[in-house]
């Protein structure tokens, strides 16, 4: 049956995924993960505004590639025996060395800053898949409530992208309505202010719909409650960055590394549960956690995971080979992690749609054996009939 999928199910997936991806430069690799994104999205996002920013997400990562090319171009170190473009050199002083203005432009050097800004770009498509999968609004109400400020301070600063994504089309195209054809610096002021304005108005909005729903007002708690909290909280967080320098320290003490971190794990998730008594709120049908949330983890956890094997036996495979100048290997076991990422598009739940949405609010209870009649203006036969009857 259409559904959705838990919020925290998808960012686990987009976080497994973009994991997967930090620590490769290998193009074939970074363009199987982007499309196994594309993939996903294109298949469970739903209809409200936020689904539509991935193709934000899309434009800002080919940015990011083309300033990362031109940087190399400019300040970059150039490397290679193919020369691309021959450009004069700016010499600098001394105290600036290692610094190369211009210069001649080479093929290695531009293949290995091209990889490395896909890399980024990668990983930010991942998490715009993240953001136009979950419901911010739910995943707000998934979190603790100790973190229910934190989370909704990262909900408002999540959805502005979205948001000011949605305000620009609706300018577009009531400008279009209008017969407003101008383009570039002269129909900037016209767009610009209506979503200023649209921002602000959102803003205003928010802030009265999160106060007269009573965000930010707290329970009164003892003082032994309170330092119990901060007590179990401080010695969470000692107690994992001292778990965390074991396991990265081979010379200390076994006791300090896995132990230590178990211990600070625990310490930190009984202060959060500590603290969440304090703020007075309700959760009105909390979302289901099934098996369709389990694979979407999985999944993502997957990719990371062959990725992770792949670079312990033969690292080299995950890069660009650049001295000498080659075609990239394609490690089957980092594919075949990345493709069992995309099992979410075809084994969940699709969203359920916007008209399926307001048809079910529309129908009203009928009785027995007979079909759902939908709200509307009554017709004059109606209006007769129950005149009659209140007659």
């Amino acid at each position: 049956m259409p559904r959705a999928v838990h919020p925290v199910a998808w960012w686990g997936w987009a976080i497994g995924l973009a994991v997967a991806v930090s620590a490769v430069t290998n193009p074939l690799l970074l363009l199987t993960a982007l499309g196994v994104a594309a993939l996903v999205v294109t298949s469970r996002r739903g209809s409200s505004p936020w689904a539509k920013s991935f193709r934000l997400y899309l434009w800002l990562g080919a940015f990011i590639v083309a300033v990362r090319a031109l940087l190399h171009v400019l300040v970059g170190l150039k490397f290679g025996e193919t020369v691309l473009l021959p450009l004069p050199e700016v010499t600098l002083p001394s105290w600036a060395a290692g610094i190369n203005i211009l210069g001649d432009l080479r093929l290695e050097g531009l293949l290995g800053a091209v990889t490395d800004g896909l890399r980024l770009a990668v990983m930010i498509a991942c998490i715009g898949a993240a953001n136009a999968l979950a419901n911010p609004k739910r995943l707000l109400r998934s979190l603790p409530g100790a973190l229910s400020e934190i989370g909704s301070a990262v909900v408002v600063t999540i959805t502005v992208a979205p948001q000011l994504a949605d305000s620009v089309q609706r300018v577009m195209r009531a400008r279009a309505l209008r017969g407003d054809t101008s383009r570039g610096i002269r129909a900037l002021p016209r767009i610009a202010l209506p979503v200023l304005e649209d921002t602000l108005d959102r803003s205003l909005l928010l802030a009265s719909a999160m106060d007269s729903r009573g965000y930010g007002r707290r329970r009164e708690v003892t003082g032994s409650q309170r330092l119990l909290t901060a007590i179990c909280t401080f010695g969470g967080l000692v107690a994992s960055a001292v778990g965390i320098y074991g396991i990265l320290d081979a010379t200390t003490p076994g006791w300090l590394g896995i132990p230590a971190l178990a211990l600070g794990i625990a310490l930190s998730l009984t202060g959060i549960w500590l603290g969440g008594h304090a703020n007075a709120r309700s959760t009105y049908r909390p979302d289901p956690w099934r098996w369709p949330e389990w694979l979407t983890v999985g999944s993502g956890l997957a990719a990371a995971v062959g990725v992770h094997l792949v670079a312990r036996t033969d690292a080299a495979s995950l890069g660009m080979p650049l001295s000498p100048l080659a075609v990239p290997a394609l490690p089957l076991l980092a594919v075949a992690g990345l493709l069992v990422a995309a099992l979410p598009a075809f084994l969940t739940p699709p969203p359920p749609s916007a008209s399926a949405t307001r048809s079910s609010h529309l129908r009203l209870r009928a009785p027995l054996g007979q079909a759902p009649r939908a709200e509307g203006p009554p017709s004059l036969s109606q209006w007769g009939t129950k005149s009659k009857r209140e007659t």
